[in-house]
C-alpha cells in the first residue's frame, strides 16, 4: 500500500509564497495522476491542481497563474509551488495519488493534510 507524506505547509502573509511537497513510498507499481485539493471550514474540498504521468496539468481557476504543480517521477513526488498567496488559500491541503497495482488494480490515496495559512 502507497503512504503519502506531505510537508511544507505552514503561515505565512499576503503575497508570500509556499511550497508543499508530497512523497510517496510503499510497494509502488505506478502512480498516474498526481494532485492537491484543499478544505477551508465549512467548504467542501476542491482540487487545486492535478498533474498527469505525462505531465499534463490541471489547475482551479482561483489558482492558476499563481500555483505550479510539477512532479518527480523518480522521487515519486508531487510539489505545489504557491505564490502570490491571498488569505482565501487558507486550508488545509491534501495530497491525492492514484496507485495502480501490477494487476492493473486502481486506488485512490490520500496524505494526512497540511494546514496552510495566509494573514492579511
Amino acid at each position: 500500500q502507497v503512504q503519502l507524506v506531505e510537508s511544507g505547509g505552514g503561515l505565512v502573509q499576503a503575497g508570500g509564497s509556499l511550497r508543499l511537497s508530497c512523497a510517496a513510498s510503499g510497494n509502488i507499481f505506478r502512480i498516474n495522476t498526481m494532485g492537491w485539493y484543499r478544505q477551508a471550514p465549512g467548504k467542501q474540498r476542491e482540487l487545486v491542481a492535478s498533474i498527469s504521468i505525462g505531465a499534463i496539468t490541471n489547475y482551479a481557476d482561483s489558482v492558476r497563474g499563481r500555483f505550479t504543480i510539477s512532479r518527480d517521477n523518480a522521487k515519486n513526488t508531487v510539489y505545489l509551488q504557491m505564490n502570490k498567496l491571498k488569505p482565501e488559500d487558507t486550508a488545509v491541503y491534501y495530497c491525492n495519488v492514484i496507485e495502480v497495482t501490477i494487476l492493473e488494480y486502481v486506488y485512490d490515496r490520500w496524505g494526512q493534510g497540511t494546514q496552510v495559512t495566509v494573514s492579511s
